[in-house]
């Protein structure tokens, strides 16, 4: 749970619909604070002025995340690109086309042309590790569940 689901006591208090987007609902002055002190809730009050200054919008991708690209080449002749995550900051939710766009792999972005899939590919999830969807294999005390039975080859270890 982040800060946003939290009330003052620190009890959550938010639907699902309203933790999907953290900051919805929220008064100026509480977004104000988090924006200025924050990182993990979206990007802060200087990088969102530094990115509208400096930046051109590229593109979205299905989570509705944004991609921005330096308006003016870098000394080194490169232009830096950032994306502004919807909802929390979790880099595992940048799909593989924008990815290589933004690591300057690829040169156009997957707007103007969306990398060939193969028949085999699979399509991108994020990383669920410390989420409910997380992979918990059996035996796992995280699982909810019952645990296997011992078998019969465990001998126990006794002090002499």
């Amino acid at each position: 749970m982040c800060v946003a689901d939290l009330d003052r006591r620190g009890r959550g208090r938010h639907s699902a619909a309203q933790r999907k987007c953290p900051n919805r609902g929220r008064r100026g002055s509480d977004l104000f604070l988090l924006r200025f002190f924050t990182w993990w809730n979206g990007a802060t009050l200087g990088a969102l002025f530094d990115i509208q200054r400096r930046g051109a919008l590229v593109g979205r991708d299905d989570q509705n995340n944004r991609y921005f690209e330096e308006r003016k080449p870098s000394q080194d002749g490169r232009r830096r690109r950032w994306v502004l995550y919807e909802g929390l900051a979790e880099p595992s939710k940048v799909p593989p086309d924008w990815h290589g766009w933004l690591h300057h792999t690829f040169d156009a972005p997957p707007t103007t042309g969306p990398l060939p899939r193969q028949a085999w590919e699979a399509p991108h999830i994020p990383n669920l590790t410390g989420t409910p969807m997380a992979y918990r294999p059996r035996g796992s005390l995280a699982r909810t569940g019952d645990r296997p039975k011992a078998t019969g080859d465990y001998e126990a270890w006794t002090p002499e």
